[in-house]
């Protein structure tokens, strides 16, 4: 499952998690991250409790947006022991989202 998180909650849900964290940077208005959205989903419930999942509306959080310099969305990263270990600009199709994450898991 990805959960929505917002600028207020990202710092505490990113140090705290046991397991890898992925963020989906997305926008309403952006079409490939409305491609993307399912895909996060299909990885989210394949990977269970390997993996915590979140998306971000960077429209709505601005700070965290700004704090890791989002220019392109969807921008997809990875965080272990509260770090960024991975990044991914723009859409990727399921497989290689999977190949992405499997080496943090």
């Amino acid at each position: 499952m990805v959960e929505e998180i917002k600028d207020q909650d990202f710092s505490q849900s990113i140090e705290n998690a046991p397991t890898p964290v992925v963020v989906d940077f997305w926008a309403s208005w952006c079409g490939p991250c409305k491609m993307l959205s399912p895909i996060i989903e299909e990885v989210s419930d394949e990977l269970g409790e390997k993996a915590k999942f979140f998306k971000l509306n960077v429209d709505e959080n601005p700070v965290t947006a700004a704090q890791f310099k989002i220019a392109s969305i969807p921008t997809v990263m990875v965080f272990k022991n509260g770090n960024m270990v991975d990044k991914f600009v723009g859409f990727r199709p399921k497989d290689a989202i999977k190949d992405a994450l499997k080496k943090h898991i």
